[in-house]
């Protein structure tokens, strides 16, 4: 059974950092595309962070470069992404994603057809 479970979201101030973790089960994240997603009140759903092992590619929005990193960590089966200088705007429900398909367009890459987890709040206020 697939699984998904994000965890490490939080409320924090602006300038603090807090780190995601997405627990994956049922399949091996080493043949996977991984991303990390997020979704605030009244906007669509958007691809923060992304990462295609097996091409040594990250890729990540403009609006979080150079602050958040994703990585992952294949003995434990897990996704990491860690935030740093969380601004308010960076307030959304964050979830993780993985694909057996994607591709890398641009640098970025993207899920097709991701199995999704739960998601974890992160709420930054100034």
């Amino acid at each position: 059974q697939v699984q998904l479970v994000e965890s490490g979201g939080g409320s924090v101030q602006a300038g603090g950092s807090l780190r995601l973790s997405c627990a994956v089960s049922g399949f091996p994240i080493s043949r996977y595309c991984m991303g990390w997603f997020r979704q605030a009140p009244g906007k669509e759903r958007e691809e923060v962070a992304g990462i295609y092992s097996g091409r040594g590619t990250t890729s990540y929005a403009d609006s979080v470069k150079g602050r958040f990193t994703i990585s992952q960590d294949n003995a434990k089966n897990t996704l990491f992404m860690q935030m740093n200088s969380l601004k308010p705007d960076d307030t959304a429900m964050y979830s993780c994603a993985a694909s057996r398909v994607c591709t890398v367009v641009n640098g970025i890459v993207n899920l097709i057809g991701p199995n999704w987890g739960q998601g974890t709040q992160v709420t930054v206020s100034s």
